[in-house]
């Protein structure tokens, strides 16, 4: 019996090991991001801002209205607000804005049919395009400072997307969880001279070359996980910008939290089964570390599950060695990957988020990793099915 209970415990040191040196590297690596400066003096492209959006005749107007306020002359950027099942009178008051409204319908709706269907009928040339979701809110220089990453020949830029609400626990914890993946797989990314990863919103890209990615993409859901992968293995570099900030709605009820974990864990398992054996083959003959570390992230566990699992599993099994006078080595490991754990997590936090309020929202930290758990049970099908998470208007924003 203890052979046997070695042996799973040796498997678990391994599989939650790694994951947790794995986060920890990066997350040491964020610490010494430093956002590059770019000259505000270059030349002006045309710029289509994309919203695609679905129902969401609560939010539109709002995000519109302020999607003009931008800074950058307009002039030079069109906002395109692609409109899938809205109602009559959104559509009509949106139509009094100077915007571009492009109505669409599909038997089975996605973000990426849309994005297609709106480039397909733009017929002015633009050089940049921004992708936002229905809910974003860019800073007023949002699109000056996408401007100037351009002028460095990238041909992909991902902006600091974070919290406009922490109205609730769940939103706080959202909020944290956002800027914890923005510090690991941007910051810290960028820092070891890999590609930040991209999120769905609030990236910008060449517009001809996005357009043409676009038209091959296939994806129901995690449209935005396809055309990294393909951005990756074509040997291009992703961009983050950390000071070009869009603010986007965190959830506010546990039953959207579980969708859209679904969603997205769905979608990391498709493409990690979809394109690991590729990632390993450009990773040894062709050197890709981008491609197979992207592969490589898509099976890491959620980060919500690993502190779970890691606290849970060290506490269980220290207690167990200890009573059961078993190896002592097991149990400083269990112990080192804890503390390496918590620290992944404490350093990725910004200071902003060390206060009450996130004390209190650590209440509800237990029902979101069972909720994370459940959810990994609930996956098939998911990506091949339209979630849609509804938004709803609020003007707050984070103070992060």
């Amino acid at each position: 019996m203890m052979t046997l209970f070695n042996l799973i415990q040796i498997l678990l040191l391994v599989l939650l090991g790694l994951a947790t040196l794995y986060i920890f590297i990066f997350s040491i690596a964020g610490i010494f991001y430093k956002q590059k400066p770019y000259s505000l003096n270059g030349k002006l492209k045309k710029i289509a801002v994309l919203i695609p959006g679905y129902k969401e005749d609560a939010v539109i107007i709002e995000v519109a209205n302020a999607a003009l306020q931008q800074s950058y002359p307009s002039d030079f950027f069109d906002l395109v607000i692609i409109a899938d099942s809205f109602q009559p009178k959104t559509i009509e008051s949106l139509k009094k804005l100077p915007i571009k409204v492009i109505e669409v319908s599909f038997e089975k709706s996605t973000k990426s049919k849309a994005l297609n269907a709106a480039m397909a009928s733009l017929t002015k040339k633009y050089e940049i395009a921004v992708v936002l979701d229905a809910d974003n809110v860019m800073e007023k220089d949002f699109l000056h400072k996408i401007n100037t990453t351009f002028e460095q020949n990238f041909i992909a830029v991902q902006g600091h997307r974070t919290a406009k609400n922490t109205n609730n626990s769940w939103a706080i914890l959202d909020a944290i969880s956002e800027e914890i993946n923005n510090h690991i797989f941007r910051k810290g990314h960028r820092v070891l001279g890999l590609s930040s990863a991209i999120i769905g919103s609030g990236m910008a890209f060449r517009y001809d070359y996005f357009k043409s990615l676009m038209s091959t993409v296939t994806a129901v859901g995690g449209f935005d996980k396809e055309i990294e992968l393909k951005m990756l293995k074509d040997g291009h570099k992703i961009m983050y910008l950390e000071n070009a900030m869009v603010y986007d709605e965190k959830i506010q009820k546990s039953e959207v939290f579980e969708n859209q974990r679904r969603r997205w864990l769905s979608a990391q398992f498709h493409y990690f089964k979809k394109d690991f054996l590729n990632a390993l083959k450009d990773l040894i003959l062709k050197g890709n570390v981008d491609y197979f570390d992207k592969a490589i992230q898509f099976i890491q566990p959620p980060r919500i599950l690993l502190l779970g699992a890691v606290l849970v599993f060290s506490l269980l099994f220290i207690i167990v060695n200890y009573f059961f006078e078993n190896s002592i080595p097991y149990s400083k490991i269990w112990i080192l990957i804890c503390i390496l754990c918590v620290l992944s997590f404490a350093f990725a936090i910004p200071r902003s988020f060390y206060n009450r309020k996130t004390l209190n929202a650590l209440a509800s930290l237990p029902k979101g990793m069972l909720v994370m758990l459940l959810s990994l049970f609930k996956l098939k099908g998911a990506n091949k099915t339209f979630i849609h998470t509804e938004h709803t208007s609020t003007n707050e924003k984070s103070k992060t």
